[in-house]
């Protein structure tokens, strides 16, 4: 028997425009969101409205998307054994643009700053990932879907399971266990957003098992202004946010925005903060009501939304906050 015959190679998958594309899809719809925050942040939208309802379900499913195909992307690239070089190259530009985010983030808005969004996820994930690219599919599927049953008992069926005070400073909080999560203009801890991936390396793993990439390779065989958008696509969302802050500032200029009801917005914002707490729904809306204001007596609404008070060590805050529980009860 020939030594043909006896080892079966897999071949590394080339490039495929589809799943570029489908990355470009993401990044628009990221930027649409995005859009949404930034109308928010300059106040033509009601505070919390990028954060609540359909916007929020619409912000997830793009995170969710963005980190399945990382993980589906990091089998294409390492189907035929880990390209060392290329990885660290990647990873070290991702870990980088992180790190810049965190850095602008942190002088521009140092009470929401970004200490782990969906770059930092990507760039820890990546290299997580790596252990199940050799795992068979299946395998990697449960554990994608333990990790999501996880989230959902700790959401749905047994709120607060999961989540644990030693867990709630910045240093640890990225691990996804944080019984009070620190505030941050964009919040996607390792778990459970680890099992988008998992689930991304597990669907390619599949597809290469089954040769299903040759039927996507047959999907689109030139590459389109998404195609490219997908293939430089840290470019593009390092870029992207700049450029639209700039055109809403911009348009204030000439449209200025209705004066925002801050009051309205925050109470929008602390009601399902409070419940989520394990609080009923009347107590929410009386102390979230009191707080309200309170801060508004204090002049204070304003420069909360900004960042600019340290919610953590503000004495007025913490004031109000525990006069207004006594209220509420």
């Amino acid at each position: 028997m020939s030594h043909s015959s006896t080892n079966v190679t897999i071949q590394r998958v080339p490039r495929l425009p589809f799943i570029d594309t489908l990355r470009g899809v993401a990044l628009i719809a990221m930027a649409t969101y995005h859009f949404t925050w930034d109308l928010e942040f300059f106040h033509y939208l009601e505070a919390g409205t990028a954060t609540h309802g359909w916007l929020k379900i619409y912000a997830r499913g793009i995170a969710s998307t963005f980190l399945f195909l990382v993980g589906f992307s990091l089998v294409l690239a390492h189907s035929n054994g880990i390209r060392w070089q290329s990885f660290i190259k990647r990873l070290g530009m991702v870990a980088g643009a992180a790190l810049l985010i965190s850095v602008g983030t942190y002088i521009a808005l140092p009470d929401q700053w970004i200490f782990f969004g969906i770059l930092h996820n990507i760039a820890v994930s990546s290299l997580i990932a790596l252990a199940f690219l050799r795992l068979p599919p299946l395998i990697t599927g449960l554990v994608a879907v333990l990790l999501l049953g996880g989230m959902i008992a700790d959401n749905w069926v047994q709120p607060g399971v999961l989540s644990f005070p030693l867990f709630d400073s910045r240093w640890l909080a990225w691990i996804g266990f944080a019984e009070a999560i620190p505030r941050s203009n964009d919040y996607v801890p390792l778990f459970p957003w680890f099992s988008a991936v998992l689930f991304g390396v597990a669907a390619a793993g599949l597809c290469l098992r089954h040769g299903v990439f040759a039927y996507v390779e047959r999907l689109q065989q030139k590459p389109n202004l998404l195609t490219k958008a997908g293939r430089h696509s840290l470019l593009f969302y390092l870029l992207h946010q700049p450029i639209l802050i700039a055109c809403v500032y911009l348009a204030s200029l000439v449209i200025p925005p209705p004066a925002p009801d801050l009051v309205s917005g925050y109470e929008r914002d602390c009601r399902p903060s409070c419940e989520a707490q394990g609080n009923d729904a009347g107590l929410c809306e009386r102390f979230c009501g009191c707080t309200a204001r309170a801060l508004g007596g204090q002049s204070l609404l304003q420069p909360l939304y900004r960042g600019e008070i340290n919610l953590e060590g503000d004495e007025r805050v913490n004031k109000i906050v525990q006069e207004c529980s006594i209220q509420s009860r």
